[in-house]
């Protein structure tokens, strides 16, 4: 055996053995347990970061104990393939979109392999591929089928010089699209949406069955999904038969109405639109229309809006209201309308007093009025009020409190009111409770050309006309020009675009939208359960065998949509019938980001102010342009920042199990990570010691037989007891919360037991030497397998089963009993570890320690902390 760790030798020949003899290969007996352990799969941008590393390395470590535990154990890989950076690619370099595709996903596949993951490379799947889109077009047919998939007119982010609809992440700040620089504008197209809205009630409830996800994640979706009581109002328009809806959660203050919004799009806008306002309006309407959604709802900005001359009425008081139009309304949320109560919403306070509308106050803080007769200001069978309460506060009272000037309802409690108003509202045939919610339906149309083609026809006789199963998948066409103008580039393909009605044989028109790239991945991990299948979307018995996956591992970015979505997808296709569990992910872990040490110039701004790592001095950091002193921090690794480390680089200079082992042990998975140079050489150093360690035994040619454990010495003993501490510690570390950081703790303090250890020659030292390299395999598994093999054996160490402790072995013979005199410590003994209070007192008293200062003395009293401490208080 080599004496000199050499890690780039032993980790491709350990990875080639491995791969001829299938280890990482998932098993098809049933017999044993299943563990599905998932990383979210990743862009093929074309080459790994860090915090891809991290993620994948997390998951595999859990894979291989998973299979030394006696599981059987799915873990795959694949590709999130569709999207907008390949037809960026295509139009900045002049390539296909799946050429360039293709050519990242066999790039990063080289460089995961490089890795060393125990991954099943036999189920990997690219979602751009047509074996995997067929499939996605044929649950979208699904969706259709059950009522879950229709078409509407939406407002989208527009852009008019490039022609084509923008995902609100792509229009900046100020409201210019990223990628041309025009002024957006909104738009009504025709999309598609998934009814979502229909399992909003199940998707929050069912957060209660995901006992491992993290809290805050729950948190997360439960906010989005947002479901709110209240009560839903109408106010009939002057003039009109219509009348606008509001939905609101204060129903307490509506006597405080001084004001109805309306979106700008709202149908009735036009129509309560006075001449005299036509032209104002009218302009307001366009000059909404060029900002984005994120711009009209964003907190920081000032709200904006128009009277139309319309209005309405309050039903509850019969007085007038005045009708606005406002940038902050939007038609797609709620009813599109807001009633405005200045004197108890911050947002409305704000409004009133910048366009000078009434703010009356219905609701007081409840000392305000303690000791007042309200019964005055409700009005009598006339309807008259004898008096009105006048209250001013500087700022939206929003807190609960005494109902003021609400007729009937004055004097009441704000929290009881809400639901007797709402009661009247109903009993009058102006109003009725009603539970909403924030989350909307799934807007899944793009007018894009790298995604899975929407499977509908749309026939002038028969109108949307399925595509058949048989004709499945509908491919994409790939003599295709990208000029990043003019819209979707399928629009332009007449060939493609028509076809005959697979119903009536009349001429017909494909559907040119693609799917959202969530929809891809709402479903792989189904897929993976029987990625080979040509036949089904996949076998249902398979899959209800391996799901739900049982650790999920994958960034916090993703706490919302991606997990929001696959949760519904598995929904409707249980109750399509295909699937017999109700969630997807038993457990989640949402790993911390990898950050490197920044610079950063304070005096510049944008993306100017990242100085690169490389163009600094770290013991005189400043800007080589400017000279300026810079700021050190530790930021994300990115490219704009100049801060990231290739994993390339770390592995040719120490390793892939060096770069693993300080990835586990520098925090604990779900806390970000601060990349040091210093402490991963740390860990190349440990791993050192452990080949000295293993390579000394081997060289002192110890017997490897089994150590009689009925009669050994005191080192042996407390050595075996080293060693099945270390065991039961790793395994609730890597068990229980995933802590790989305190498992690689408890390896290193077991290396250092066998290193001081006094009975080198003892089988017991054997059992040592052999456990700390099974312990080691699932953290460093290239190591592990070679030290393994030296040590005689001849399976690789990734088939040995997982040790299991031995209680006894725990138990110390001996203990250290600490002796103080008036409670401070004077010195410490060895004494049995059996020894009862008495025994222990009597040890203590007879000691040299003890002696030394009791003699002659009076001892007033003796506290005995069994197996701890002996303290002599004396007189």
């Amino acid at each position: 055996m080599d004496l000199t760790y050499n890690p780039g030798t032993i980790e491709e020949k350990w990875q080639q053995t491995w791969a001829e003899l299938g280890l990482d290969k998932t098993p098809g007996d049933t017999a044993k347990p299943k563990f599905y352990a998932l990383s979210m799969f990743p862009y093929p941008s074309g080459s790994l970061h860090m915090g891809h590393v991290r993620n994948y390395t997390i998951t595999d470590v859990i894979a291989r104990l998973k299979r030394m535990q006696g599981y059987r154990v799915l873990h795959p890989m694949g590709w999130d393939a569709f999207g907008l950076p390949a037809e960026n690619a295509a139009i900045d370099r002049g390539v296909p979109p799946a050429k360039w595709t293709y050519q990242n996903i066999a790039q990063m596949r080289q460089q995961l392999q490089r890795l060393g993951l125990s991954i099943d490379w036999d189920s990997e799947l690219a979602t751009c591929s047509p074996d995997y889109y067929k499939w996605t077009q044929w649950i979208f047919l699904q969706f259709l089928e059950a009522g879950l998939a229709y078409q509407k007119e939406a407002a989208v982010n527009w852009d008019p010089i490039d022609q084509t609809v923008l995902a609100n992440e792509q229009v900046d700040n100020e409201g210019r699209s990223w990628r041309s620089g025009a002024k957006v504008e909104r738009k009504l197209l025709r999309q598609w949406f998934f009814k979502i809205t229909d399992y909003a009630e199940e998707l929050l409830n069912d957060l209660d069955k995901l006992t491992g996800w993290p809290e805050r994640v729950k948190l997360m979706q439960a906010n989005w999904i947002g479901k709110s009581t209240g009560a839903y109002l109408e106010f009939p328009v002057v003039g009109f038969e219509e009348k606008i809806s509001v939905y609101t959660t204060r129903p307490d203050t509506v006597y405080g109405v001084s004001y109805l919004v309306l979106a700008p799009e709202h149908p009735l806008t036009k129509r309560v639109t006075t001449k005299e306002q036509q032209a104002a309006v009218e302009a307001f309407i366009q000059e909404v229309a060029n900002q984005s959604e994120l711009e009209r709802t964003a907190e920081d900005k000032p709200k904006r809006g128009i009277p139309t001359g319309g209005k309405a009425i309050n039903p509850f008081t019969g007085e007038e209201l005045p009708i606005w139009i406002a940038d902050y309304v939007l038609y797609e949320y709620g009813t599109g309308a807001v009633m405005g109560v200045p004197a108890h919403d911050v947002r409305d306070f704000k409004f009133a007093n910048k366009y000078n509308l009434p703010i009356e106050f219905v609701i007081v803080e409840p000392e305000a009025f303690a000791d007042k007769d309200l019964t005055a200001t409700v009005p009598d069978e006339n309807g008259e009020v004898s008096n009105v309460i006048q209250v001013e506060y500087n700022a939206a009272y929003t807190e609960p409190g005494i109902l003021i000037n609400s007729g009937q309802f004055t004097g009441m409690a704000s929290t009881d009111a809400k639901q007797a108003i709402v009661e009247y509202a109903e009993q009058q045939g102006f109003g009725k409770v009603r539970v909403q919610y924030r989350l909307r339906d799934w807007l899944i149309s793009r007018q894009r050309y790298w995604g899975a083609p929407i499977p509908v026809i749309h026939c002038p006789n028969c109108g949307v006309v399925q595509v058949p199963e048989k004709d499945l998948p509908v491919q994409l066409p790939e003599e295709v020009e990208f000029t990043g103008r003019g819209g979707s580039p399928l629009t332009q393909l007449e060939s493609w675009v028509n076809v005959p009605c697979p119903s009536c044989g009349t001429p017909a028109k494909r559907e040119t939208d693609t799917m959202d790239t969530f929809i891809d991945s709402s479903w792989y991990f189904l897929r993976f359960t029987d990625a080979q299948n040509e036949k089904q979307v996949f076998d249902s018995s398979k899959t209800n065998d391996w799901m739900p996956v049982d650790q999920y591992v994958g960034g916090i970015e993703h706490a919302i949509l991606h997990l929001l979505y696959s949760r519904f997808f598995t929904k409707v296709l249980r109750d399509r019938g295909l699937l017999n569990f109700d969630e997807p992910f038993q457990r989640l872990l949402t790993q911390g980001m990898v950050q490197g040490l920044t610079y950063m110039n304070p005096q510049k701004g944008g993306k100017d102010k990242w100085i690169p790592s490389h163009l600094v001095n770290p013991t005189d950091p400043r800007d080589p342009q400017t000279g300026e002193p810079l700021q050190r921090l530790y930021a994300t690794m990115s490219k704009s920042k100049g801060n990231g480390v290739a994993p390339e680089d770390v592995i040719s200079k120490y390793g892939i199990d060096t770069a693993r082992m300080f990835i586990l042990f520098k925090a604990p998975p779900e806390k970000d990570l601060e990349w040091d140079e210093a402490d991963v050489e740390g860990q190349f150093r440990f791993l050192n010691r452990v080949w000295r360690l293993v390579t000394d035994y081997i060289a002192a040619g110890v017997s490897k037989k089994k150590a009689d454990i009925s009669n050994l010495t005191k080192p042996e003993k407390e050595l075996r007891r080293a060693i099945h501490t270390a065991i039961k510690a790793v395994t609730e570390d890597v068990e229980d919360e995933y802590q790989f950081n305190t498992a690689i703790s408890e390896l290193m303090k077991l290396s250092n037991a066998l290193t001081d250890a006094s009975c080198k020659n003892s089988l017991v030292y054997g059992e040592g030497i052999q456990t700390l390299v099974v312990l080691l395999a699932p953290f460093a598994p290239h190591i592990a397998d070679e030290l393994w093999h030296s040590l005689g054996n001849r399976d690789s160490v990734h088939t040995q089963s997982w040790p299991g402790f031995d209680p006894a072995a725990l138990v110390a013979d001996e203990i250290t009993l600490v002796i103080q005199i008036m409670g401070k410590t004077r010195g410490a003994i060895q004494v049995p570890s059996q020894a009862d209070k008495a025994a222990l007192e009597k040890y203590a008293r007879e000691s040299e320690v003890a002696q030394r200062y009791i003699e002659g003395k009076e001892i007033k009293k003796v506290i005995v902390v069994p197996g701890k401490l002996v303290n002599f208080v004396l007189g």
